[in-house]
């Protein structure tokens, strides 16, 4: 049968030379023979395999007998299973054991549920047996006992850590357990009260070791505090015993105005500490010795007494009194030993031995901590004293500067006004007045107020001690010298909002007083910086104050100048432009306009001119002025008709002012070295409009050839008048003619 399984190569079928082109295709007798080898090749095969089937016979028919059988084999396998099936159908024995199954597992699950809460009942009725052995131990006085039993009771009821599916028999125990804890901590406070007292007018402490209360006798004060430790209201049962102390005893020792001294006295029942009068009655305790001696001794008396040399229980007392007493010391002693001059610090010295000694003792009774620098709070304030030093005296330096410049009334007396004596005469008394300063860098002298002067003075001695202290201190005395100038700043534009607001001599002075303070802080550097400890020389500037205060003295100056100006407007606008001055009721107003505008100026003259240096007292005058005359120019040249009586009148109303101001103009002269120009020709070079309203004065009486020839020469030009105003001037006072039109066309043909 190997030779069925064989492969037939149809290649094998054809002729060899049929092969020799695998491209060519085959011929119609190829295709036939072929056909005819295949036809062969299956008779064959046919032949092969009934010769194998007939050879073999006797295995066929053993294979098929196998098949037969296990073809019935299965036959009856199903059958079986159908008659399963069928009892099955009738009888449903799954169901009913799974009701057995189901039943049995519900049993267990009661069962265990039973067990659980019987259990519980048990833990339930072992919670309350133990209350009530609390309950017992609290009236029979065995509060040691109870005091554990609580603490035992705490932890297996889960005291503050309550579950809402817990069962609600736990909420009744804890009820009955705060209800218990209560108790206690009530009975036992009432222990402490008996235990300590205080007596306000003996002066004294006692301390009971043995207690009695309504039905319990013979408490130890011992066991009365390991029970609150143990419950864990220690802190609180002492705590009103440390409030007590703080009261009775520590403050009057450390605050009373005499030395105090401690008395003990032990006996077998009690201990009593007494607070008595020093047998010395000179005696100060200036270096703490005194002081901390005695505290000392009250503290080991609390240790000996009340906490039975118990460290954490001394611990728990030092956490509510330290904080309190450290300071109280502090306030009451050291902050007021603390040195005023830094030539004393090294007197302090012993203070700093005694009160590091002090601290070491308090850490051996365990009342501080060791390991908590925290504890160390005198040391650290002792051992700072020179960062104390410099507070105490920043805050002295800046209270001063404060109250000097709360304090002055920023007023000048009559003597250094423009009539005075001495700003015109007495040289020795100016240079000794509290109120004339010299600027470093403008070579002048100002009046200034009283509170400038004094603070500078007040800055310049702070920067000495600068020049002469550690480092530390003088980093704390530059920041007070800043802040010390800059509380002018602060203080005196409120002091001063409304003077600020008028036209008045306080608002020139605190100019003054600006300028001055801008040019001492630029000297500053110059003066002391070399003298400076080597760390501060490179971080020690002043020289950023400087121009605040200069920016601050323009801006108040110039608050002045647009006040004064502003008035001079108003008055200005009572002339209504100078229209119709040829009838009597106008003339009288624009003429009350003028009286008004010279009062004010006149007015200001008074004030500024005693106080504002030369430079700054001309340039702000002649501000004020241009603007005036401008003003007043303006208005004359928009009138666009001019009667002839009009214009004498308004030439009149500018004479008078011009003659009015003859003193303000002599004010304003130049300098000794410009004597010898004429004061008209100086002025008009600060004051253009001054020129302009002194050619107008002349051109409302002039003919119009005149007027014309002067536009021409260009002296109208160099006065500051325009050809639109020279023209409209000549409109308005001139009618129309063929000589003004021959006039305007000149004008308008001049070439420049």
């Amino acid at each position: 049968m190997e030779s069925l399984f064989d492969t037939i190569n149809v290649r094998d079928l054809l002729s060899a030379q049929d092969l020799s082109d695998p491209t060519s295709p085959l011929s119609a007798p190829d295709l036939r023979l072929l056909i005819q080898r295949l036809e062969s090749q299956s008779l064959q095969i046919r032949s092969q395999v009934q010769s194998y089937l007939v050879s073999h016979r006797d295995d066929f028919a053993r294979l098929f007998s196998v098949c037969n059988d296990a073809v019935s084999q299965t036959r009856e396998v199903s059958e079986d299973v159908a008659a399963i099936l069928r009892l099955l159908s009738d009888r449903p024995i799954d169901a009913e054991v799974r009701e057995v199954v189901a039943e049995t597992r519900a049993k267990r699950e009661e069962l265990r549920v039973k067990r659980e809460l019987l259990g519980l009942v048990g833990t339930v009725v072992a919670l309350n047996q133990r209350l009530d052995s609390v309950k017992e131990a609290l009236k029979s006085g065995n509060f040691e006992f109870a005091a554990h039993g609580l603490k035992e009771l705490k932890v297996a009821l889960r005291v503050g850590e309550e579950d809402d599916r817990e069962p609600l028999v736990y909420g009744l125990l804890r009820k009955e357990w705060s209800q218990c804890f209560e108790e206690i901590q009530e009975v036992l406070m009432k222990f402490m009260e008996k235990a300590v007292r205080f007596d306000g007018d003996l002066n004294q402490v006692e301390v009971k070791y043995h207690l009695e209360a309504e039905n319990v006798n013979g408490i130890k004060l011992q066991t009365v505090l390991e029970a609150m430790d143990v419950v864990g209201i220690l802190e609180y049962g002492l705590a009103k015993v440390a409030d007590l102390t703080m009261k009775y005893i520590i403050t009057p020792f450390v605050n009373q105005g005499r030395p105090l001294s401690f008395l003990e006295e032990f006996y077998q029942e009690s201990a009593v500490l007494k607070i008595l009068p020093s047998s010395d009655s000179k005696f100060e305790y200036l270096d703490g010795e005194f002081l901390y001696s005695g505290l000392q001794l009250f503290i080991k008396f609390i240790y000996r007494s009340i906490c039975f040399q118990k460290s954490s229980w001394m611990r728990c007392f030092g956490r509510l009194t330290w904080p309190r007493i450290s300071e109280l010391i502090i306030s009451s002693f050291l902050s007021k030993v603390v040195p005023t001059d830094a030539s004393k610090l090294p007197d302090f010295q012993k203070i700093i031995k005694c009160t590091s000694e002090f601290e070491s003792a308090l850490k051996e009774l365990k009342y501080i901590s060791a390991s908590d620098d925290k504890d160390n709070r005198l040391s650290n304030f002792a051992e700072n004293v020179e960062v104390h030093f410099a507070f105490k005296k920043k805050t002295e330096i800046l209270a001063k500067a404060r109250n000097l410049l709360l304090e002055c009334d920023f007023s000048i007396p009559q003597e250094y006004t423009r009539d005075g004596t001495i700003w015109k005469n007495d040289e020795t008394l100016v240079q000794s007045s509290s109120h004339v300063v010299d600027l470093l860098f403008l070579s002048e002298r100002c009046l200034v107020s009283k509170a400038a002067k004094q603070l500078i003075e007040l800055v310049h001695q702070t920067l000495q001690d600068v020049c002469l202290s550690s480092t530390r201190v003088a980093l704390e005395f530059y920041h007070t010298v800043r802040n010390a100038i800059l509380l002018y700043e602060v203080v005196v534009p409120v002091k001063l909002e409304r003077q600020l607001n008028g036209i008045n001599q306080v608002a020139v002075l605190m100019h003054n007083d600006c300028l001055y303070l801008s040019q001492e802080i630029l000297g500053f550097a110059f003066e002391y910086r070399t003298d400076f400890p080597s760390s501060m020389k490179e971080h020690a500037v002043f020289i950023d104050l400087a121009p605040r205060f200069q920016l601050f003295a323009e801006e108040i100056l110039q608050r002045q100048v647009h006040l004064v100006i502003y008035n001079l407007k108003e008055a200005i606008n009572g002339a209504d432009g100078f229209q119709n001055t040829h009838q009597m009721q106008r003339f009288e107003s624009a003429k009350f306009s003028i009286d008004q505008v010279v009062f004010i100026l006149e007015k200001v003259h008074i004030i500024w001119e005693p106080l504002l240096l030369p430079s700054t007292y001309r340039k702000s005058m002649c501000t004020v002025l241009e603007s005036v005359f401008s003003r007043i120019a303006r208005d004359i040249l928009l009138l666009d008709d001019i009667a002839a009586e009009e214009t004498l009148q308004l030439q009149r109303l500018v004479h008078l002012m011009l003659e009015n101001l003859s003193s303000l103009f002599e004010s304003l002269g130049p300098g000794e070295q410009n004597l010898h120009e004429l004061p008209a020709e100086s002025l008009e070079k600060f004051i253009p409009s001054l020129r302009k309203i002194r050619k107008l004065s002349e051109l409302l009486d002039m003919p119009l050839k005149s007027i014309t020839s002067s536009w021409e020469s260009k002296e109208l030009l160099s006065c500051g008048f325009t050809i639109t105003e020279v023209g409209d001037f000549i409109k308005a006072i001139f009618t129309d003619s063929p000589l003004r039109k021959d006039c305007l066309w000149r004008i308008q043909n001049a070439g420049f």
